[in-house]
């Protein structure tokens, strides 16, 4: 992952030095730097930034002013001579104030507060199956082939459109294996795959050639899981 990083001084020394520094990081991509907060507002408005290294006391607009100007800002780090100004920044939920002279250490340090954050806030890819242990063997079984889970005794059959797997898992251990938002336990011996159900017939549920039941107690709840609220009422 790299972090679309801009500069924004007024002085073309501390701009070079910045940019020195973002080349040593290797998560860092630099896109551009600036000597006014004119100029940088021109190139925000048709390009996305990750992070933008800003100066406070710049000519015509300062540093904060500019920042109160941006309605969805990128993350900031401050980079100034000035530390008086540290208080009103953090009140606009700046990730770093940092003091020139700027050490690369401190650079790194800051930046890397950064990474953290995109890290952390870049949804997590799930995998689209899971493996499960049947007549001795596993077995990778995808979620979007599985059509509902009937209990057993102590084991589960998992029907697919293709196969019937006997497991020996219990019936709540397959709740917590298959993402609720595309399964729901409709009955004490049932989980059913709520985008297969076909048809619903008082406490029946239709999964292509199979008719599943559904408790009495969760029958409205699982009419409106499946239908999303858009049941027709005529």
């Amino acid at each position: 992952m790299n972090l679309r990083c801009m500069v924004i001084d007024d002085e073309p020394i501390a701009r070079k030095g910045l940019e020195e520094y973002i080349a040593e990081i290797p998560y860092l991509k630099h896109v551009g730097s600036f000597e006014s907060a004119t100029t940088a507002a021109q190139f925000l408005s048709v390009n996305s930034v990750d992070l933008m290294l800003l100066d406070i006391r710049m000519p015509r607009l300062s540093g904060i002013d500019f920042l109160k100007t941006l309605s969805k800002p990128p993350l900031v780090i401050f980079t100034t001579a000035f530390p008086q100004y540290a208080l009103e920044s953090y009140e606009l939920n700046v990730l770093d104030y940092l003091v020139k002279p700027i050490s690369v250490e401190r650079f790194k340090k800051a930046t890397q507060k950064a990474f953290d954050y995109f890290s952390l806030k870049r949804p997590q890819t799930l995998p689209d199956y899971f493996f499960i242990k049947c007549n001795q063997q596993l077995e990778k079984i995808l979620f979007n082939e599985v059509l509902f889970v009937e209990a057993m005794q102590n084991y589960c059959i998992i029907h697919t459109a293709s196969r019937k797997l006997i497991c020996y898992v219990t019936l709540t251990a397959m709740v917590e294996k298959l993402p609720s938002d595309r399964f729901m336990k409709v009955h004490k011996s049932f989980i059913v795959a709520l985008d297969k159900v076909t048809g619903i017939e008082g406490n029946l549920l239709k999964i292509g050639s199979s008719v599943v039941p559904v408790s009495r107690s969760l029958r409205q709840q699982v009419t409106e899981k499946i239908t999303g609220g858009s049941l027709s009422k005529r």
